[in-house]
């Protein structure tokens, strides 16, 4: 299907990539253009394989010769023509360290302006007095000399030792030799050339005497900077003067030192403030903010979850991490060693800015920033180019996450919307860039925010291309392209093209037309459930910003905990109510969040939790291998008549254990070329070219198919080839069932989404026996999700919940949360303004809520409002 015609565009003509079915288009340039379609429909395989593949590829043929050596190896999307392709830059859920130093100031760049800014403006703080320390120049130990009046005979001192204990005989020996004659011990006076005997257990403070002057004498300068130079290099610039006809004395230093407990402070650089450097990092965790335990023998034990015991498992067992580690003592988490915490800027260390919420942390330097300093040019110039990071990632609705939180602990949503941030930053103009579902995680409440960051980008001149399910982001859009109409080879048409109003009014047959224009809907309206009446109760959780919280929560039932991001869902389900039961249930070393009770935990025989994570951190990793279904496949190609005869095992068809797999890849399908200059490439291996196995092994079939064949299989099309196989079938079915028939068996699980992964998982556990009494909790579920897709989910879960069991669920998705039994809404606020319930009920109760804080209701009113049933 061809559409043309459309001015300063990106002209795309016969793009095949994977399910694409050669299709061609034109996308505005400078405009927001939304890519969407059902899950596997080939909109990535448009916007990310295609378009941004393309464009990496020309960057690479823009290099050096060196580089572009490798360019053949770098395989081009297979698409006819691209023209008018700018530079381009992906902003994925993947693309965010995941190192356990790397946070959210260090890859937005905040926390090396915020280290520069302390490096400049600090002021040091004595630990033990809690004075401001300071360093006087030359000019200024000169003015003070002058101001103790002319002919007033001083003696000079190097400030050697202040505060500490031992008898310093050797350095008694050292200082005689250097032609020094005097010392001054706790104010007494004692030659060199005699024996100095003090006690080693008493605190000293030993003073050198370096020369006697006369103010006002015309060789005192001179002599004066001769004993400058000979303090610093014997006291670190410490130099003590004292008056001959008093004995009043002054003490000054050229660099900063404590007087009182006699230690002295590295000079103020903003390596200083880095806990990735060892000139700032904690001594004792290593700038990680974080020690080992040291009693615990080992770092995993298996998880909860059924093992699966299977040659072919390589790392697809969940572990769970015990809790080896604990809160550095030294640093008490702040990864910084103690003379960085002593710099302070308006009464703050840089740790404690750190630990406020970007929000927080804005309204501290426009507001709480003392207006003399405020007024400084250095505080003028960081303080801006922070404020305006801190708005941009407010503003893509991230302001709740504070600067020291891990990027690890970032769902795929929260990375990609720092990323975008600091693109914004960046004020790049002329660049393609390709996101994908940047709403992931986003509370309508701040959906609005995303939108307006998009079109700032767009504005600057940039095509911002974006794959998204989100409603308000699509008729936010200049230009919406509907790829469809099914996923898969069902797939990888244009179905609908153009403006979101002629989008709405011309293509009735788009699935996504018909949902934008309410003609079909996600669920049907039903009554609540009454449940079993039976609860669980968590009292007095105060973990992270939770107040003080009760929750009952009531089993049988579909139930939903939503509010605005971080106001604390995942602290209070995940972190709280789940560790618990899972500690109480499992007797697992994983601690939950503190609370004082919980009762009614007996109402619940099984947990089980679904969340996003790979199901599998190598490229071996599959679908197969995860749920199961490999085995089963493995076993039934063993027991063919030409496996029988060639003495084939089951594990002759495993591609992770020699034997059977090609000896050139060691069973991957592809090998590595290392690029040097950029991330490396994987091409197909040039033995098996890509099918992972060696050639006679490939000649056993199960119904004309070899074991590769089957795992290059998507779940809808192996579903007929195995369909009368009792143990494989339902396995089969429940994936496509959950949405995923699109998928392939032996698809790479690094390229499965978040969402992809935990419909894997939920299919998983789907094939299992129910219990009737299991309690489910899913975060998130809708992550990557069609409204078709979002429809087959809910039967599913709601399928779950009718035979008994407990479904909880995390979600912003106003489908998922208007279709529940049950709504928990957290907030009102996000951060430290969050942390408490402010609604329990059924959907259409908080919809008719008048005196609630809850920021969802609105929300709720006007779905409900929108499909006539308010």
């Amino acid at each position: 299907m061809d559409f043309f015609g459309a001015p300063e565009s990106i002209i795309i003509r016969g793009a095949r990539q994977n399910n694409l079915k050669n299709i061609s288009l034109d996308l505005p340039l400078e405009k927001l253009v939304v890519i969407t379609g059902p899950s596997g429909s080939g909109k990535s395989s448009l916007a990310f394989d295609t378009l941004f593949a393309e464009g990496q590829r020309r960057y690479i043929e823009s290099l050096s010769a060196y580089a572009r050596q490798f360019l053949e190896q770098v395989s081009k999307p297979d698409v006819d023509l691209i023209d008018g392709l700018s530079p381009a830059i992906a902003i994925e859920q993947k693309t965010i360290s995941s190192h356990p130093r790397s946070t959210v100031g260090t890859v937005t760049n905040i926390y090396d302006y915020l280290r520069l800014l302390f490096a400049r403006l600090g002021s040091v703080i004595d630990p033990e007095s809690g004075t401001a320390l300071q360093k006087q120049t030359e000019e200024d130990i000169f003015n003070s000399l002058d101001n103790l009046g002319a002919g007033e005979k001083v003696q000079i001192f190097a400030s050697v030792v202040r505060g500490r204990k031992g008898e310093f005989l050797r350095e008694f020996e050292q200082w005689r030799r250097a032609g020094f004659t005097k010392v001054r011990i706790d104010g007494k006076f004692f030659d060199l050339h005699d024996p100095i005997l003090i006690s080693r257990h008493q605190q000293h403070d030993i003073d050198i005497l370096l020369d006697v002057v006369t103010v006002g004498a015309i060789e005192t300068p001179s002599r004066l900077k001769e004993a400058l130079v000979l303090a610093d290099k014997y006291s670190e610039g410490a130099l003590r003067v004292v008056r001959r006809s008093d004995g009043n004395e002054n003490l000054f230093s050229k660099k900063l030192v404590s007087f009182s407990s006699g230690s002295s402070f590295p000079d103020l650089e903003p390596r200083l403030f880095s806990f990735n450097s060892p000139h700032g990092m904690c001594a004792s965790c290593k700038g990680t903010g974080w020690v080992e335990k040291g009693h615990k023998a080992s770092a995993k034990r298996p998880s909860i979850k059924n093992l699966i015991v299977d040659e072919d498992l390589v790392e697809e067992t969940e572990g769970e991490e015990l809790e080896n580690f604990e809160t550095c003592g030294q640093c008490k988490g702040s990864r910084l060693r103690p003379e960085a915490l002593c710099v302070r800027i308006a009464e703050k260390t840089i740790s404690e800015l750190c630990e406020k919420s970007c929000i927080d942390l804005k309204s501290f330097f426009e507001k709480e920033i003392p207006e003399s300093l405020a007024k400084h040019p250095v505080m003028q110039r960081i303080g801006a180019e922070v404020i305006s990071r801190l708005h941009f990632l407010i503003n893509v609705g991230v302001g709740y996450l504070s600067l020291n939180r891990g990027t690890q602990s970032l769902s795929g949503g929260e990375a990609q919307r720092i990323r975008l941030a600091t693109q914004l930053g960046s004020q790049l103009s002329g660049v393609l860039y390709v996101l994908d579902e940047p709403s992931i995680g986003l509370h309508p409440r701040d959906q609005q925010k995303l939108l307006t960051s998009l079109k700032n980008l767009r504005d600057l001149g940039n095509t911002v291309v974006v794959v998204e399910h989100d409603e308000e982001t699509m008729l936010a859009a200049d230009f919406l392209v509907d790829i469809g109409p099914g996923a898969g080879i069902h797939g990888g048409n244009v179905v609908a093209i153009g403006a979101p109003e002629k989008f709405l009014k011309d293509f009735s047959e788009s699935s996504t037309a018909r949902f934008l224009t309410k003609k079909d809907f996600v669920f049907e309206p039903h009554d609540p459930r009454t449940g079993n009446s039976k609860t669980i109760d968590i009292l007095g959780c105060k973990g992270h910003n939770l107040k003080d919280v009760n929750l009952s929560l009531p089993l049988g039932k579909f139930i939903v905990f939503s509010g605005v991001s971080g106001s604390g869902k995942s602290s209070l389900v995940r972190d709280t109510l789940e560790k618990a039961l899972i500690k109480k249930m499992y007797h697992s070393l994983q601690e939950p969040l503190h609370f004082k009770e919980m009762r009614g935990f007996d109402n619940v025989d099984k947990v089980v939790h679904v969340d996003q994570k790979p199901i599998g951190r190598t490229p071996r990793s599959n679908p197969a291998t995860y749920t199961g279904l490999f085995s089963l496949l493995r076993t039934l190609y063993s027991q063919s008549p030409d496996a029988q005869i060639r003495g084939y095992t089951p594990g002759t068809f495993s591609f992770n254990v020699k034997g059977g797999r090609c000896d050139n890849c060691e069973g991957a399908g592809r090998v590595k070329v290392e690029m040097h200059f950029m991330a490396d490439v994987f091409v197909p291996c040039e033995v098996c070219h890509g099918r992972r196995y060696r050639r006679e092994v490939l000649e056993v079939r199960f119904r004309g198919k070899s074991v590769s064949d089957v795992l290059d299989l998507s779940i809808e099309e192996a579903l007929p080839v195995f369909e009368n196989q009792p143990l494989i079938e339902p396995k089969l079915r429940t994936l496509l069932d959950v949405g995923l028939g699109y998928i392939k068996l032996g698809q790479s699980a690094t390229t499965l989404s978040g969402g992809e992964a935990q419909r894997i998982k939920l299919a998983r556990e789907l094939s299992k026996r129910s219990t009737g009494k299991t309690i489910y909790f899913l975060d998130e579920p809708s992550t990557g999700l069609h409204f078709d897709d979002v429809k087959k989910l809910l039967v599913l879960l709601q399928k779950l919940v009718d035979l008994g069991n407990t479904v909880v669920v995390i979600e912003h998705n106003l489908d998922i949360i208007c279709a529940a039994d049950w709504v928990v809404d957290l907030g009102p606020e996000a951060a430290q303004n969050g942390g408490k319930i402010v609604f329990e009920g059924s959907p259409l109760d908080l919809a008719k809520a008048k005196s609630t804080t809850s920021l969802t209701a609105k929300f709720v009113k006007e779905y409900f409002e929108k499909r006539g049933l308010l």
